[in-house]
């Protein structure tokens, strides 16, 4: 049997793939099986195979450079959020990330106007208190919006109710929210309303930085770098500067200067973090920051 035979048989029975026989893939990709059973009874055979092929496959999704970071872009003015979350805000009315140019210029417009304020994005009226902020983002919880979990998440962390917070943040992992994982991370590390689990705190690290957290990353690359795998520290910590992360730039450029990196990889470090951080530039938002800065300076 030929080995493109081979990859159309069932890797138990040997039965082949034909017009009343449907083979299914192994999570691995290395082998197909024309039912369950087979797949049970070829398991002990194919195990030590199958979980050398997953690792591999993890491993690759893991050190893969993200186009750009959870945050995504900003809906209205289409340009990629800042690293820095004190520089854009999550609507409590629609759950959408708006950068502060375009709410403050937003914002400005209707006061000029003497229009009533409303979101930028989804024109409802900005809530006048945290009690109506609050009830918009239940709302959005109600609805199942994994952002607006992950708030309350984050807002029964603040007050202590961790129970509720890991309920919230489990709730939103499961409909794929970046951030959740980090925050579940951040409680198994820890042990903040669960008992300490390095390896589950390691899995939603990794999922998070998959996923394009650069915090995430960077942490990825200290435990890598605890564990003594230097090279692997760095690899992480590049993909994270590459995504605008200050403090994984800060990083390697210690390791640079401790003889760790090249200048060349370095030099390319630099690059890219410069680079990431350019593309979140824009004159609204320039003149946001200092709309703010003017404002504290009261």
């Amino acid at each position: 049997m030929s080995s493109s035979e081979a990859d159309e048989a069932c890797a138990n029975c040997g039965k082949a793939a034909v017009d009343n026989v449907k083979l299914k893939k192994c999570a691995c990709n290395l082998v197909k099986y024309c039912s369950v059973g087979c797949q049970k009874n070829h398991r002990k055979q194919h195990k030590k195979a199958c979980k050398k092929r997953l690792a591999e496959i993890r491993d690759d999704r893991l050190l893969r450079q993200p186009e750009d970071t959870h945050f995504g872009e900003c809906p209205i003015c289409c340009l990629p959020l800042p690293v820095d979350a004190d520089k854009w805000k999550i609507a409590s009315c629609c759950s959408q990330r708006i950068c502060d140019g375009c709410a403050i210029a937003n914002q400005l417009r209707e006061a000029e106007q003497g229009l009533e304020l409303r979101c930028a994005y989804c024109r409802e009226p900005l809530p006048k208190s945290d009690e109506e902020a609050a009830k918009s983002v239940m709302k959005r919880v109600k609805a199942n919006d994994p952002i607006a979990l992950y708030k309350m998440g984050y807002n029964c962390c603040l007050k202590g109710d961790y129970d509720s917070a890991f309920q919230y943040f489990t709730k939103a992992v499961e409909l794929g929210d970046i951030d959740a994982h980090y925050q579940l991370s951040s409680m198994y590390h820890n042990g903040i309303g669960v008992e300490e689990d390095n390896k589950k705190r390691v899995y939603h690290l990794e999922e998070a930085a998959i996923g394009g957290h650069p915090i995430a990353r960077h942490d990825l690359g200290c435990v890598e770098n605890e564990n003594r795998r230097v090279d692997r520290a760095m690899k992480h910590w590049l993909i994270a500067a590459k995504l605008g992360d200050d403090v994984s730039l800060q990083a390697l450029s210690l390791s640079f200067a401790q003889g760790f990196m090249r200048k060349e990889e370095y030099e390319a470090a630099l690059r890219g973090h410069q680079a990431a951080v350019d593309a979140t530039k824009s004159e609204q938002r320039d003149a946001a920051e200092e709309f703010f800065k003017q404002l504290n300076q009261r």
